[in-house]
């Protein structure tokens, strides 16, 4: 009787704090593609979606690193995230984007660009439509970036934490040094969308 009361005691509260999440995980994403998966960046972190342009390659970066672009005047470094997410490299289509996003820790601002196969849309998740990350990835820090998995209609979308993804010390190092690092951080005002 007692472990059957435990065991249902140590389940409940798994159930209600990812509940609870979900509500504060829940809100418009910008879905894109990645080979046959589809994904979400949190909107409020999306400057800009651009086409595809000039990358200018940073020597001695990591193979996700493809360079750095000039926008508007303002350096960037620029993220393959199949080759972040160990996928294989495919060469660039018409579809192929770069998506500026940007995120801040206390003082520090961070921008970049996610080179990405394809943008499909702004969508809103409804905390109903989020379930827990795969099992699988909940003992992985590497795995920590998945903040849920949306469910719209037959289609599955792993919700992303940007800062998360890079948030591990080799990809930190990797996007914080050298000539990245003078160009990685900006302040949320010089690179508002549509400056």
């Amino acid at each position: 009787m007692t472990s059957v009361s435990n065991s249902s005691s140590n389940t409940a509260p798994d159930v209600d704090t990812f509940a609870q999440r979900a509500q504060k995980i829940a809100g418009k994403y910008m879905a894109f593609k990645l080979a046959r998966e589809e994904y979400g960046l949190e909107i409020l972190h999306v400057r800009e979606i651009i086409g595809l342009m000039d990358i200018t390659h940073v020597p001695r970066t990591k193979d996700f690193v493809r360079g750095v672009i000039n926008l508007r005047g303002k350096v960037f470094p620029v993220v393959d995230l199949r080759m972040l997410f160990a996928m294989e490299r495919i060469a660039n289509t018409d579809q192929t984007v770069i998506i500026i996003v940007q995120w801040s820790i206390g003082a520090t601002s961070t921008t970049m660009g996610l080179l990405v196969d394809e943008v499909l849309e702004v969508m809103n998740v409804a905390p109903d439509q989020i379930e827990p990350p795969p099992k699988l990835c909940m003992g992985d820090s590497d795995g920590n970036f998945i903040l849920g998995v949306g469910k719209a209609d037959k289609r599955v979308i792993y919700l992303l934490d940007i800062q998360q993804v890079f948030a591990t010390n080799e990809n930190k190092g990797q996007l914080s040094s050298g000539t990245t690092d003078s160009v990685a951080s900006a302040s949320t005002s010089s690179n508002e969308k549509g400056e």
